[in-house]
C-alpha cells in the first residue's frame, strides 16, 4: 500500500496556509502545519516530513534562520525545501543564505498559482 507524502507548511497567513493544506489533501498529501518559524523547524526535526513548503516572513524564527537550523541537520540537510514567499531575492545576504542552504525552489506567491505550486511539489516527490 503507498503512503501519503508528508508536507510541512510553515505559513503564518491563515487564509493562505488553509487553502494550501486544502488542496494539499485533496491530491493525496498529508499536510503538517506550523503557524511560525519555531514551530516549523521543531516539526521538521521531530516528523521529518517528505518536502517543507517554507514562507520567509513568518513570526518567532524566521524563514532563513529555521532553513538554517533544519540544513544544520542531517535529515535536514537532504529534505527538499520550496521557498514561497513574497520576499523577492534581491538583498546580497538573503541570496547568499539561499545559495549556502539550498532550497529546491524559490516561489514568490504572486507569481505561482496554489495549484502550480502543488504541480512542482509532485515534480520534485516525483508523483
Amino acid at each position: 500500500m503507498k503512503t501519503q507524502k508528508t508536507i510541512l507548511v510553515v505559513e503564518d497567513e491563515k487564509s493562505l496556509c488553509k487553502a494550501i493544506v486544502d488542496i494539499l489533501s485533496r491530491n493525496n498529501f498529508l499536510p503538517i502545519e506550523a503557524k511560525n518559524g519555531k514551530e516549523g523547524v521543531e516539526l521538521a526535526l521531530s516528523r521529518h516530513p517528505d518536502l517543507i513548503l517554507l514562507d520567509l516572513i513568518i513570526p518567532e524564527v524566521d524563514g532563513i534562520t529555521a532553513l538554517k537550523k533544519i540544513r544544520a541537520d542531517a535529515w535536514g540537510a537532504r529534505v527538499p525545501i520550496i521557498i514561497l514567499t513574497n520576499v523577492s531575492a534581491t538583498n546580497e545576504q538573503l541570496v547568499d543564505d539561499i545559495v549556502t542552504h539550498k532550497p529546491m525552489n524559490y516561489l514568490i506567491k504572486s507569481d505561482w498559482k496554489i495549484q502550480d505550486v502543488v504541480a512542482k511539489i509532485q515534480e520534485i516527490l516525483g508523483k
